[in-house]
């Protein structure tokens, strides 16, 4: 019986395509398989050139990008267990693809005269066509992006990198020569064989095979034939497969009291759900085994939380945080989610169900005791079990980084140097989890030497605000360099105000998730109002500023104000005298509900239309120039030279703020006549 196409199509949706054997892996031990070919002609072996990238990627696994060999056997032992899995997962739906007495297994069956290893399961199989695309395209994708991240991993000599990229399946040509993969998909009567040396091609024939599943035979280099003796294949599996949850058979030749060899197969594994298994027994070298096996990533993740729930609801659940983010983990479309189990019974992988967006990063195991075994994607979307359960991940995953940042700062800050930006898209998505997300956030600030590595937290900033201040101000801009020169900061840093940087772009939208913070307001020092910070300090200082700035509309400055509202209508909403100014003549500030200037020019970059948004020029009114432009306006309004100084003064502002001139040239030009002038006594 055939698997159906909408079964197919929940498979391949529910796999991480690993590209490693994909929907899972075939066959069966060399010693047990039948090497008969089937009556095709001879004309069905075809003969496949690799992806012109795909060789490339190959020599950088083979030769560059793995520093122990040893895991060759960990990521094929992965990728049978995987076929497994996702069989089970289908005969859910169609118990026909199962046979009667099937009992799912893993076999390791090593020839050393032959110098051979074989990998055996009875898992899902593979197609011929399945065979071809899978083991043609290195992590089902031939892209030249992925060649450029794996070269430049090279050149950096990172060699854990290449976990990211799911192409553990080539790891065997770490100890390999050649490889053979022979499979027979469920429901299915015919086998194929792929087999290639790893250099420009492969072929595809047809095979023989008892059973469903698929064999990888490795055939042994001269220097790495210990990887079939029986000693070295029982130390390999106990020390990184241990826990799977299928039996690892190793196949075991012994001479009986006559002198006759027997054969049998012997589990070496544990063979028991680890998630399961109480947290007392497990070591940490055992959970970060497990990681690797899950993830294929060949660094040890940042942390875990092992947690049973009890109660209305059971389940388990085991999570982990890793080190490094894969290379796409900027596309909110990324593929995420945890592993789903129901009952020990493998569901789908990448259940984003249980996951919001913005942990996209996490990794790990769910078991439910609830859920029912034919789960769909859209009983899942539509369940009360699920929503229960997706709270726990969110609440164990913000623990667990709370924890970290509490006890291992270097490592929190590694980590959110990474992964923080996707962190923050939850205070614009889940918005009810901003008490728990605000603590976890780190800012570059204006207090500079005050901050670890150039980071601070909220709490800590709360910690160094002088007496009398009562809002938190932040500043959003391109880059730490841009706003600390920033001029609309002038006024809260003279009176010791420390400002939070947020140079990313979600940080617009985040911190509006965020109104405050301790009690605090937080206030955006860029906006045209920023509430009158003097009003904060107390005492004399708090007199003296409320009587520097007892008339802020300043009457005196209304005529040039007007003059230059009347020049520079096209480019500014308003003129006004500022208030945040103390060194800088002049500056842009944003109206309320705009959005600033580079996020503007982001947005644009995109090809997203945006309503024309005029910002608010100010002018300090105590500043030398604009005091002699008040002169000159009121010697002769109309002057050309007085509005070419209006005009100098506003593109002096755009650069200020990291805006491109609208007209560079002419700007110079201006520039080199006010030189010129200022050398002969005219200016």
């Amino acid at each position: 019986m055939p698997v159906s196409e909408g079964l197919q199509a929940a498979l391949l949706d529910s796999g991480a395509r690993m590209l490693n054997l994909d929907p899972p892996r075939f066959a069966r031990a060399r010693a047990h398989e039948s090497r008969t070919m089937t009556s095709a002609s001879a004309d069905s072996t075809t003969t496949h050139r690799f992806q012109a990238e795909v060789s490339q990627v190959l020599s950088l696994v083979i030769n560059s990008l793995y520093s122990n060999k040893d895991v060759f056997l960990r990521e094929l032992i992965s990728n049978a267990a995987d076929a497994l899995d996702k069989l089970r997962f289908a005969s859910i739906q169609q118990p026909a693809l199962v046979p009667e007495g099937y009992a799912p297994k893993i076999r390791l069956v090593a020839d050393e005269k032959a110098a051979t290893l074989t990998i055996w399961d009875n898992g899902i199989g593979m197609s011929r066509q399945t065979l071809t695309q899978d083991l043609g395209t290195v992590a089902r994708s031939g892209s030249k992006a992925l060649l450029e991240e794996l070269q430049q991993a090279q050149k950096q000599h990172d060699l854990k990198l290449i976990g990211q990229f799911g192409v553990g399946f080539y790891s065997g040509y770490l100890v390999a020569d050649r490889i053979e993969v022979v499979s027979r998909a469920a429901g299915s009567d015919e086998a194929f064989r792929w087999s290639s040396d790893g250099q420009e091609s492969f072929i595809v024939e047809p095979a023989g095979r008892d059973e469903l599943g698929t064999s990888v035979i490795l055939h042994l280099k001269k220097d790495q034939e210990d990887y079939a003796r029986e000693w070295k294949l029982r130390e390999l599996v106990t020390r990184y497969s241990d826990f799977i949850s299928y039996p690892i058979e190793l196949c075991i030749s012994r001479r009986d009291k006559e002198g006759k060899e027997e054969t049998r197969f012997e589990a070496v594994n544990q063979a028991s759900a680890l998630w399961m298994r109480p947290e007392k027994e497990l070591s940490a070298e055992q959970y970060e085994e497990f990681y690797k096996h899950l993830t294929h990533d060949f660094e040890g993740p940042l942390g875990h939380t092992h947690f049973h729930v009890e109660g209305t609801q059971m389940f388990t659940g085991l999570l982990y945080l890793p080190k490094r983010p894969p290379f796409d983990l900027g596309n909110p479309e990324l593929k995420h989610g945890v592993r789903l189990y129901v009952r020990r019974v493998f569901i789908m992988d990448n259940c984003e169900e249980l996951l919001p967006k913005w942990l996209r990063f996490v990794r790990g195991v769910i078991d439910s005791d609830d859920l029912p075994l034919n789960v769909s994607r859209e009983l899942l979307q539509d369940s009360v079990i699920v929503r229960t359960i997706k709270k726990q991940v969110i609440r164990r995953v913000l623990d667990l980084l709370a924890k970290i940042a509490g006890e291992r700062e270097a490592d929190y800050l590694d980590f959110w140097q990474k992964f923080g930006p996707v962190l923050k898209e939850g205070l614009h998505f889940d918005a009810s989890y901003a008490d728990k997300i605000a603590p976890l956030l780190r800012y570059e600030s204006s207090a500079g030497a005050d901050t670890v590595k150039g980071l601070t937290s909220l709490a800590d900033y709360v910690k160094r605000m002088p007496q009398g201040q009562s809002k938190l101000y932040y500043a959003l801009g391109p880059s730490k360099a841009l706003l600390d020169s920033s001029p609309q900061l002038e006024a809260l840093k003279k009176r010791g105000f420390e400002v939070l940087y947020m140079t990313h772009g979600i940080d617009q939208w985040a911190i509006e998730g965020l109104p405050e913070f301790d009690g605090k307001k937080l206030v955006d020092a860029m906006q045209e109002d920023t509430g009158d910070a003097a009003a904060e300090t107390k005492s004399e200082a708090a007199d003296a500023d409320k009587a520097a700035a007892k008339d802020k509309t300043h009457p005196e400055l209304a005529p040039l104000l007007a003059r230059c509202k009347e020049v520079l209508s096209e480019q500014v909403s308003d003129v006004r005298a500022s208030e945040r100014l103390t060194d800088s003549p002049a500056c842009l500030v944003i109206p309320k509900g705009g959005l600033p200037a580079h996020i503007e020019r982001l947005i644009r970059s995109h090809q997203h239309d945006l309503p024309e948004q005029k910002r608010i020029l100010e002018l300090n009114p105590i500043h030398p120039l604009v005091l002699q432009m008040k002169a000159a306006q009121e010697n002769a309004a109309d002057s050309a030279q007085l509005t070419e100084w209006i005009e100098l003064l506003y593109d002096q502002a755009l650069l200020v703020e990291g805006s491109p001139l609208p007209d560079p040239g002419r700007f110079a030009k201006r520039l080199s006549a006010l030189m010129q002038a200022a050398s002969s006594g005219r200016a």
